[in-house]
């Protein structure tokens, strides 16, 4: 939504094992830790977007009566900060723990990259250089052979003497 990779607050209750109403009643509570960046309400709009998407049910019959927070990565860790149960403790840990393993595996894919960026850098000039030896090599097949100027050495019977003998 708006851009972001969210969770709804429906949702993110059930990781957390609270109901949606008491999340929400948490998050109002401590709306200073909750920026725009990491929460922010639904438009009308983008519920109404949202409801035909995922196919919720109507406000009349059971449904959601007010529109819902969405949390982004940050927000759903404080979220969870501002929960005291003990599923959204374990889930704190394990969302800052999940971020840390996604930071060192998209590092380690950037090393990679620029490794793979060298190797081709590399092979490409033995690339050029191979071709350069092997046209090199081809001019030399290719060339008539050289006329030998020394004269050869022994006793060689001309081509009219053979013939009569």
């Amino acid at each position: 939504m708006r851009g972001e990779t969210v969770i709804l607050d429906s949702d993110l209750a059930k990781l957390y094992g609270v109901e949606t109403r008491r999340l929400n009643e948490q998050v109002r509570r401590n709306i200073e830790k909750f920026p725009e960046d990491f929460m922010f309400q639904l438009t009308k709009e983008e519920f109404e977007n949202l409801k035909s998407q995922i196919a919720t049910s109507s406000s009349g019959w059971g449904g959601r009566r007010k529109l819902p927070f969405v949390f982004t990565e940050h927000g759903a860790l404080q979220a969870a900060n501002v929960l005291n149960s003990s599923q959204a403790n374990k889930m704190s840990v394990f969302i800052v723990r999940t971020f840390i393993r996604l930071r060192e595996m998209a590092l380690t894919n950037e090393k990679l990259a620029r490794k793979a960026d060298q190797l081709e850098r590399r092979v490409s000039a033995h690339d050029e250089i191979l071709n350069e030896l092997l046209q090199e090599i081809r001019k030399l097949i290719e060339s008539p052979k050289p006329k030998s100027k020394r004269q050869s050495i022994g006793f060689v019977i001309p081509n009219k003497l053979k013939k009569s003998s």
